[in-house]
């Protein structure tokens, strides 16, 4: 299996991606293609130490910033790491894409190099969150900002088939984002959305609050890309600053505090992880006609490690197989 990597994205350089890379094709044995400027990937590989097979490089001669307008770079800068990666892809010479890069980029390029699969009207990115009873998906979260509800009917969909094939849950529960549970509640389009799920085959526990992102009560959590970016973003802000409160206020204890510290270093260590995006890699960008994995662009070595990894599941588990049939029962 072939896995296309885009060397030049994210905030850290080619040299995390490739550290990540590197650890990926150690541990899952797969192969992998580096997109993008072949002079600084080949040395950063010779520095590494790596001189295998496992590993070869594609050459881009342009690169899409993080400030890059999506669709205007991606048909202008046609020989950019995202395009030519996502090119790779639609002719067969690769399984998977990863991209740490301009999420807007990745989704135009997925969405017009791949197209669509059968019956999906728009892609949806997901992404996996820690909860008190394990863990939960929430999608969309930026892809598609301008929503309607069959879009979120069809998110619903995936959703449940991305927690089945990758995370074997048998029939995952699906829950509205809404200001509240009642049916009663929301914008009209959250009522015509509600209407659409509580018809549908699916789990549908209804509307569930902004709460429930943590506390597995629901499976999958159901939102417009504009309000699902947004929670996103809350949620990693708030991870952020809890471990940053905690740290100020141990500190600041006495030394019989400093003693509970260390008798409580395995459990801090333990917090952290459970809060930190690396360990569940990248996002899914579900509904394309092809397995495409969006890495956040502070994603260091393990978290792209891990992004790979999911990658090499969904092909494996060919997710979107059961994603063409979930969306086909609806219709039934």
């Amino acid at each position: 299996m072939k896995i296309i990597v885009d060397a030049m994205g994210g905030d850290h350089g080619s040299g995390i991606v490739i550290d990540g890379v590197i650890s990926a094709v150690k541990e899952y044995g797969c192969e992998i293609v580096l997109v993008g400027d072949q002079a600084q990937i080949t040395s950063v590989l010779r520095k590494r130490g790596y001189f295998g097979d496992n590993i070869c490089v594609y050459h881009t001669s342009e690169v899409i910033g993080m400030h890059d307008s999506p669709a205007t770079s991606v048909r202008r800068k046609r020989d950019s790491s995202i395009v030519a990666g996502m090119n790779l892809i639609k002719e067969g010479k690769g399984s998977a894409f990863f991209s740490a890069g301009n999420t807007g980029a990745v989704v135009c390029a997925a969405t017009l190099g791949l197209g669509l699969l059968p019956c999906v009207e728009r892609p949806g990115i997901a992404i996996v969150t820690p909860t008190l009873k394990g863990i939960s998906v929430i999608i969309d979260v930026g892809a598609n900002i301008d929503a309607k509800p069959l879009h979120l009917l069809q998110y619903a969909v995936m959703g449940k088939a991305y927690l089945q094939c990758i995370f074997n849950k048998e029939n995952p529960s699906i829950g509205l984002l809404n200001v509240g549970e009642e049916a009663s509640k929301g914008t009209d389009f959250i009522k015509e959305t509600y209407e659409l799920l509580s018809k549908s085959n699916l789990n549908f526990m209804g509307n569930v609050e902004g709460k429930a992102l943590f506390s597995g009560n629901c499976d999958v959590v159901v939102c417009d890309g504009f309000i699902g970016n947004v929670a996103l973003k809350v949620t990693e802000g708030t991870a952020e600053a809890i471990q940053v409160f905690l740290k100020r206020h141990l500190l600041k204890t006495n030394l019989l505090g400093k003693i509970g510290i260390l008798l409580l270093k395995r459990t801090f260590l333990n917090f952290k992880k459970d809060l930190d995006y690396a360990e569940y890699g990248g996002a899914p960008l579900l509904g394309v006609n092809g397995v495409v994995i969006i890495g956040h662009g502070r994603s260091n070595a393990r978290a792209i490690k891990n992004a790979i990894r999911v990658a090499k599941e969904e092909v494996d588990r060919n997710i979107n197989q059961k994603i063409i049939e979930g969306i086909g029962s609806q219709k039934d």
